[in-house]
């Protein structure tokens, strides 16, 4: 590399830590929503699981239908953006804090509902907006840009889960109200995040044709979204059976929160990897390599027993780095083509976290009555055929999956840029 190509690349690279840092805070809202609140709100108001489950699917309906409304909205806003998001970034700490610092003023169960239908909607904008608004960063980075970016966004990303899962815990040795301190922390982030971003909602794209019909006129993209489909179910398979394979397949309750940080740690450091690979080798054939890495390790998980926890951290190890490739990689290949076809690309986001969203829910509505069907029951004291239908479901299932998105993704093509 010639030495203004590297003062180039360092530039490029400074110049994307904003994007980094807006990506964790991003995600460390992400996990609260789906792990923290719900125990939270059970072990301290006493609200009963089964009303929270309710309310938590009511919730997960809606936010999985206005997804293709805020790509929608983003586009309308496009002038604006920068306003819209300091709206919805102020939304999404207020919300936080409201949801693990503040005392119900109502019931529990109501200002449960309330809180998390405040911050579902407003990381969900957040999420497709910022999306959108890197469409028109990356290919102002020149050649390689969407990779580039895409390494940055999703190491954050990834690290932002990192913390989020760990602080509570950590929190708890200094303080006795650790997700309130969490919740303050996260609105800190908040401020940090948006000040660091300020100059980069540039609201840029080309003018033209926008819309779900522009995007799905494409082969191409709609090729993408089928392969985002396909792809992301084997990691919502995986995550809604996780916590139940550790627990039941492995006899080791109470490894789950270190396993499932090794596994998240080693996605965010594998991210920036994944991106030198696709400069060399190009984002489709490194894709294509980290597709393969996730079927060799859960073949691996298939063969494990009871007492194999050293054996299954190296299947975190190696299916975190599978998912750093897919959540580096696909995104900047479908933002890449949307550079091209919808350069605006709101709704097109709109799609995808549409998609990336249908995936979780088939997953959760499809394997957990498969499970109980086949006389699994969470804990202990499972005979070995229910043992055997977790095995296969957690390991074998996802194996088929990664197959069938590979066989897509190699019959694509992609631009190499």
């Amino acid at each position: 590399m010639s030495r203004a190509a590297a003062i180039s690349a360092g530039t490029a690279g400074a110049g994307l830590a904003p994007w980094s840092l807006f990506a964790a805070t991003l995600a460390a809202a992400g996990l609260p929503i789906y792990i923290h609140a719900p125990k939270v709100y059970a072990d301290a108001h006493g609200v009963s699981l089964a009303a929270l489950g309710v309310v938590l699917f009511l919730l997960r309906l809606v936010d999985f239908a206005q997804d293709p409304l805020f790509g929608w909205l983003t586009e309308r806003l496009r002038a604006r953006r920068a306003a819209a998001v300091a709206v919805a970034v102020a939304l999404m700490a207020a919300a936080m804090l409201g949801l693990f610092a503040v005392t119900p003023p109502v019931a529990p169960l109501l200002w449960f509902a309330v809180t998390l239908t405040l911050l579902f909607s407003s990381f969900s904008f957040l999420t497709i907006t910022f999306y959108a608004e890197g469409v028109a960063k990356a290919s102002r980075l020149g050649p390689g840009g969407h990779v580039r970016l895409a390494a940055w966004r999703e190491a954050g990303a990834l690290s932002g889960v990192c913390v989020a899962a760990a602080a509570p815990s950590l929190l708890l040795s200094v303080t006795q109200a650790p997700f309130a301190a969490f919740a303050a922390g996260f609105a800190a982030a908040c401020v940090a995040a948006a000040w660091a971003m300020r100059r980069e909602w540039s609201g840029a794209g080309r003018t033209g044709e926008t819309g779900f019909r522009v995007v799905l006129a494409d082969p191409v993209a709609r090729r993408l979204l089928l392969i985002a489909l396909v792809n992301a179910t084997p990691v919502a398979v995986t995550s809604t059976l996780f916590l139940f394979f550790v627990e039941s397949r492995l006899a080791a309750p109470g490894w789950e929160g270190a396993l499932l940080l090794l596994f998240f740690l080693a996605a965010a450091l594998s991210a920036p990897l994944w991106g030198r690979a696709a400069e060399r080798v190009g984002p489709k054939r490194a894709l294509l390599s980290g597709m393969v890495l996730a079927i060799v390790s859960f073949s691996f998980a298939a063969l494990l027993g009871a007492g194999d926890v050293a054996a299954f951290a190296v299947v975190c190890v190696a299916s975190g780095a599978a998912l750093g490739a897919d959540m580096t990689l696909l995104p900047a290949i479908f933002a890449a083509r949307m550079a091209r076809v919808a350069p605006n690309a709101g709704q097109a986001f709109g799609l995808w976290s549409f998609v990336s969203k249908f995936a979780l829910a088939f997953a959760a509505v499809t394997l957990l009555p498969l499970l109980e069907a086949g006389g699994f029951v969470p804990g202990p004291g499972n005979g070995p055929d229910a043992l055997r239908l977790l095995t296969f479901l957690y390991a074998l299932v996802p194996c088929a999956l990664k197959l069938a998105a590979i066989a897509l993704l190699a019959a694509t093509p992609v631009k190499e840029t």
